[in-house]
């Protein structure tokens, strides 16, 4: 080997290799692309949810499935890894952990304090324009709730519940007397005295109930619209109805029972300000059925939305909350078993 030829072997040696990208690329593009879409969706939703805000048209009418989330962030993470993108991954991750936070039951559940003075059963069931009034019939005689609110009970619904429900076990009521959507009916075991309710679109009367012991409830039956795009202003100002009715009981001391259709859960924050505001607690949630779907009632309970519920002040416990098929209607039915429990001095 001659000296030039060494020298040009030398200096091919002595040159430095081009440092290799080991940065990792996403090898499938559209599945990153994807993910991303996914995660934004999902990451706007939970930036409301967060922010105590249900926003406009989509987003309040998405937070009512927000349970759902868990399977458009689960897909977004198998697509991020099928593309090898770490950003995705950990944005994954971190938007199902907040959609695990929020899944956690709203609102404080500890057993009141006092002894128990009444029992109370309650039932809650939109019939749908009256046409599921036969399946709530033979639900009614085999519950036999003591108090029955009835949204969505037209003309023909109120005639069949007075004509058919034994006036021996239920002698007393009030009602919104409409058709269709508009009429609504409270049916009740217990006496009731008169009371103005609330006006809104759809019927929604309320009373005072007097329990075996003598102790007054005020009772209210919940029925706002829903939140359609053209009338989310109505629907949160008929939930702002409902929520200053409860904090009316709150801060005259009195007993309290909210119950029909709120066509609202715990993930929109007009319904949290009832329960935050008003005083008062979710049955179902005290139950251990916080997420149990009511609505609609064709999907697979985990698939729906819990928006009828029963609400009642902290001097009520609640126990074996039950989610009926009646038929005929797009919602379930719900039962509940409130006991009144009468504070220590």
């Amino acid at each position: 080997m001659d000296s030039a030829t060494a020298a040009r072997t030398a200096s091919q040696e002595d040159w430095p290799e081009p440092e290799a990208n080991t940065r990792p690329r996403p090898r499938h593009r559209p599945s990153a692309w994807l993910a991303a879409l996914l995660l934004a969706g999902v990451t706007t939703l939970l930036g409301f949810r967060t922010a105590d805000s249900d926003g406009a048209t989509p987003i309040p009418q998405l937070l009512a499935f927000l349970p759902l989330l868990v399977a458009p962030t689960v897909a977004a993470l198998l697509l991020a890894a099928l593309a090898r993108w770490r950003v995705g991954l950990v944005w994954g991750v971190v938007a199902l952990g907040g959609v695990a936070w929020f899944l956690e039951p709203y609102g404080k559940a500890d057993d009141p304090k006092g002894p128990a003075v009444a029992d109370v059963r309650v039932m809650a069931a939109n019939v749908q324009f009256g046409q599921a009034t036969q399946g709530l019939l033979k639900a009614v005689r085999e519950e036999r709730p003591d108090l029955l609110f009835v949204p969505e009970c037209d003309y023909t619904c109120s005639d069949t519940l007075r004509d058919e429900l034994p006036r021996s076990d239920y002698p007393h009521r009030t009602a919104s007397e409409a058709g269709g959507a508009e009429g609504s009916v409270i049916v009740s075991k217990l006496p009731l005295k008169k009371a103005s309710g609330l006006a809104g679109t759809l019927g929604m009367p309320g009373a005072v109930a007097e329990l075996k012991n003598g102790h007054q409830v005020r009772i209210q039956l919940a029925h706002p619209m829903p939140p359609l795009p053209e009338q989310l202003g109505t629907w949160r100002t008929e939930l702002a109805e409902l929520r200053d009715y409860a904090a009316e009981g709150k801060s005259e001391n009195r007993s309290t029972i909210i119950a029909g259709d709120f066509n609202a859960t715990q993930d929109h924050a007009a319904f949290r300000d009832i329960l935050d505001t008003g005083g008062v607690r979710d049955a179902a949630r005290l139950a251990g059925s916080a997420r149990t779907a009511t609505w609609p009632a064709d999907l697979m309970s985990p698939l729906g939305a819990q928006i009828d519920h029963v609400l009642a002040t902290p001097d009520f416990s609640a126990s074996d909350a039950r989610f009926l098929e009646i038929g005929d209607t797009d919602h379930r039915a719900l039962v509940v078993d409130l006991t009144l429990h009468k504070p220590k001095r």
